[in-house]
């Protein structure tokens, strides 16, 4: 089969010979443009007119009624967190299959990760799994769920869409609301997918993208916040530019506050890309339709794939081999090729940072651990 894909993947990119990665950034509209009339104002930094614009688009993309522009999408989790609550010693629910942004973001609060298991074909955090949990750790005091084990405070609840794909994030929110648990959307690799006919990032009481340089669009570095809530957005900016309080020449902060905005410089790359955010999705989309054209001949390989009343931006086309033997092998044949392909990230309970964390029965993650694949799924020009 790899040789095959080798073959299919280098027609499919019209890349005959070179190194195709994994998921590089596509400049095809107004990029140049826009940098250059921001570097013209001088207005480089937090302030200036495309900060703004960029949090309108923002908006205007997902549906929220407010956006946050911020410098990166593990800042725009960290400071969602701190919106949302979340304190010294509390707990935070969230997946083990997971980019380890996710659980850095929980211990910036100086709070633990507690570790639950995904849903072996959505890839994200499992409702049915979580419930199951929740019944057997949780306790709700009052407005405030507390683990039975370990007297914690469960602040609260962060899953992901996993490569793009969405969770049943309605069910998860659900679930949160009737124990009490405040959830946080971490939509870093789901910008443009949807749920039900809503846009991921906007079920929860905030949600959180990254526009890292392999996002499906990117600012070289960036993130948004968004939410429903006005107090918590004029919060969320006020918390991101230091807490300074306004005035013509005073400095005056009234909270711990964050160097966290996002600068008017990427935020001109951001609009640019925002741009083409349509076109490029659906070109992505059409990309994960010829994987599964390609796989229907290897029917011991898992294409995972947007689930019902879903629609994924598919970020990373994955797919599932039968073993940890065959991802390896597949692995090695691929990168020696030239041709791009990883393995899912290690389970955020094995780290060393996070081995006493609290988790539950994670077998689902052990199992996709060892053969879930990424193959290249950049944007083809």
């Amino acid at each position: 089969m790899q040789e095959e894909l080798v073959k299919y993947i280098r027609e499919l990119f019209e890349e005959p010979e070179k190194f195709i990665p994994l998921h590089e950034p596509r400049f095809v509209g107004n990029e140049k443009k826009y940098v250059l009339e921001t570097i013209e104002s001088t207005f480089v930094s937090s302030v200036g007119k495309f900060v703004d614009r960029f949090e309108e688009m923002m908006c205007e993309i997902t549906g929220a009624k407010h956006a946050i522009a911020i410098v990166n999408g593990t800042s725009a989790l960290h400071l969602a967190l701190v919106l949302a609550g979340v304190e010294k010693d509390d707990e935070v629910l969230t997946q083990a299959l997971t980019f380890v942004a996710t659980a850095n973001a929980i211990t910036y609060c100086n709070a633990s990760p507690h570790f639950v298991d995904v849903d072996s074909y959505t890839l994200g955090l499992s409702p049915s799994l979580l419930r199951k949990h929740l019944n057997e750790i949780a306790e709700v005091k009052g407005n405030a769920c507390y683990n039975k084990l370990t007297g914690k405070r469960i602040a609260a609840c962060v899953p992901m869409h996993t490569f793009g794909l969405p969770t049943r994030i309605d069910e998860l929110v659900e679930l949160c609301n009737e124990f009490h648990i405040p959830l946080v959307e971490d939509a870093a690799e789901s910008l443009g997918a949807s749920y039900k006919g809503k846009q991921t990032g906007t079920f929860g009481l905030l949600g959180v993208f990254s526009f890292n340089g392999n996002k499906t669009v990117t600012a070289g570095g960036g993130g948004a916040i968004v939410t429903d809530d006005e107090g918590l957005a004029k919060l969320a900016k006020h918390l991101s530019t230091q807490a300074k309080v306004p005035h013509k020449w005073q400095y005056h902060h009234d909270h711990i506050g964050y160097n966290y905005r996002m600068p008017n410089l990427n935020a001109a790359l951001a609009c640019a890309q925002l741009e083409n955010l349509s076109d490029f999705i659906q070109n992505k989309r059409e990309l994960a339709e010829c994987y599964l054209k390609f796989f229907e001949s290897y029917p011991e390989v898992i294409l995972h794939r947007e689930i019902e009343e879903a629609k994924s931006n598919y970020w990373l086309n994955a797919i599932q081999l039968a073993s940890r033997e065959k991802r390896d092998e597949f692995l090695s044949y691929m990168n020696e090729q030239g041709v791009m392909t990883r393995p899912i990230w290690t389970l955020m309970n094995k780290l060393d940072m996070f081995l006493a964390c609290p988790k539950s029965d994670l077998s689902n993650a052990l199992y996709l651990e060892d053969r879930i694949v990424n193959l290249p799924s950049s944007v083809r020009i």
